[in-house]
This record gives structure tokens, sequence and C-alpha cells, in this order.
């Protein structure tokens, strides 16, 4: 059985977030028999998180970040704006010929989502694959607005929000398990053209996204939500899950990758 490095959830800033994924990305790179790794993480302070491509100066309301107290940092990968608050977020870092996660984005995104599912269905909750979905009508800055290819949702609406970026023979996916979503924050945070069309967008958001205190009546900790999800991982990718720590390379290579994620060229880059 193929052992995956499984290093369980702690809680860092935006920033170190984002830098520790990619230190773990650039190590395994460098590595000649790389172990594919399973993260998980938390984000203190809050942190609204945009996709590599999104325009700062159009979507971020930098003013209401600040009064609100939401720290601001660009993720690597695609995708929209999250805000990352009450929730769970699930890494994955792993050689894209690795056969647990090998193919197109859309295949890997499938084996992945697989993963993710059997972890949510062990806990009750509703939660069933998009097989095929995309933007086909007006729509916010935020993540969470549609499903794509192979996202998961409840009664239509999207539970876990994912997105992957592949660098150097590598592939890194991350994403957030809601626990508890604040939309109108999240709205706030962002720029629109006016009042009326915030509202109408933000109306049309709470129909399409949901948390999980929203979906399933029964209270879930972060605690078994992680544990099943690693059952769900060990099951579907048929992997064993060895407990890690970040190395002492990989803490000093997050040390300098954090240096960009700080910077205001990367965070507000055009």
């Amino acid at each position: 059985m193929t052992i995956w490095r499984y290093l369980p959830y702690a809680v860092y800033s935006g920033a170190e977030n984002m830098a520790i994924d990619e230190a773990l990305l650039l190590t395994m790179a460098q590595t000649t028999d790389p172990q594919p790794v399973l993260r998980f993480y938390g984000w203190s302070p809050a942190t609204l998180s945009l996709g590599y491509a999104q325009s700062y100066h159009k979507e971020v309301d930098e003013e209401a970040c600040f009064a609100e107290g939401i720290d601001i940092v660009r993720r690597p990968t695609g995708g929209r704006a999250v805000l990352h608050q009450f929730e769970l977020t699930y890494s994955i870092i792993a050689p894209e010929h690795d056969p647990h996660v090998a193919g197109t984005v859309i295949e890997s995104y499938l084996k992945i989502s697989q993963a993710l599912l059997e972890g949510l269905i062990a806990l009750g909750v509703p939660a069933e694959m998009v097989a095929c979905g995309g933007l086909h009508e007006a729509s916010s800055s935020a993540c969470f607005d549609a499903p794509s290819w192979y996202e998961l949702v409840v009664n239509g609406r999207k539970l876990v929000g994912s997105a992957q970026v592949r660098k150097e023979g590598m592939l890194l996916q991350h994403g957030s398990i809601l626990l508890h979503f604040d939309a109108e924050l999240l709205f706030r945070l962002l720029k629109f053209p006016n009042q009326k069309i915030r509202q109408r967008l933000l109306t049309g958001f709470k129909d399409k996204a949901c948390a999980l205190d929203e979906v399933w009546t029964q209270p879930i900790e972060r605690e078994e939500l992680e544990r099943q999800l690693c059952s769900g991982f060990c099951d579907i990718m048929e992997v064993e899950l060895i407990r890690s720590r970040l190395t002492e390379p990989e803490k000093a290579l997050m040390e300098d990758v954090l240096l960009k994620y700080h910077s205001e060229g990367w965070t507000k880059k055009r």
C-alpha cells in the first residue's frame, strides 16, 4: 500500500498557509522519490484569499477588509475569492504522474472529490458530486458562487470549493470545507458597481452556496470531519496516511517563500 504523509490540522495566517503549501510543492520537486502529502489547516486571522488571476484593485474593498480585521492573501491557484473563517481547509501535494491524482485537471479533481465525498457521506452529510458545471450567467467575484467540474454540493448548493495548480511536475490542490459561513461579511469585502447589484448577487450566492451547519442538522466537530476525510482518502485512494510534520528544510523554504506572500507586489499584482 502506498504511503502518504499526513500533516494534521494546524492554524496559521493566510500568508503562512500559502507559503507552506508552496514550500511542500517545491521541496517535493527536488526530491528523488517524493511522497504525496495530505494536509489540513485553519486560518488566523480570518483571511480573504484571491485566485491567482483576480484583480485586487477591481474586486477587493481594502478599507472594508481593514475595518473587519480580515487579512488578504493571493493564492498560487486559480478561482475566485474565498473568505476563510469557520472551515477546514485541505491541501494535497503530489507528483503529477502519481496514479492517485494523474490525468487532466478534471480527472484529478474527480479522484480527489471522490475521497472527500466518501468522508462527508460517512458523517451522514447528503453530499453529491457535480459531474458537469460552469458559469453560464452573471455571478460575483466570490468562490462558491457556482459549482464547477466535480465539486461537491448538497441539494445543488456548493459545499466544497477547490482550486489546483501544477508546477515543476507537481500538483497542488487545496480547498475549503465550510463549517459555518458569513456570506454578508464576504460581500462587504468585495467591490460591486452599486448596492443594488451587491444585494442581488448576495441573494443569488446564498442560493448556490452552503456550509455544513446549514445542510446537516447534527453538529459536526472539526476533528471528526478531519478523521472521516482521512478515512475517505485511505479507502478511495487505497493509501496509508502516516502522521508527519514539516521538516526543517521545509520550514526554511517556507520562510523564504513567505516573503512573496507578504509582499504587495504579489498580493496586489495586476
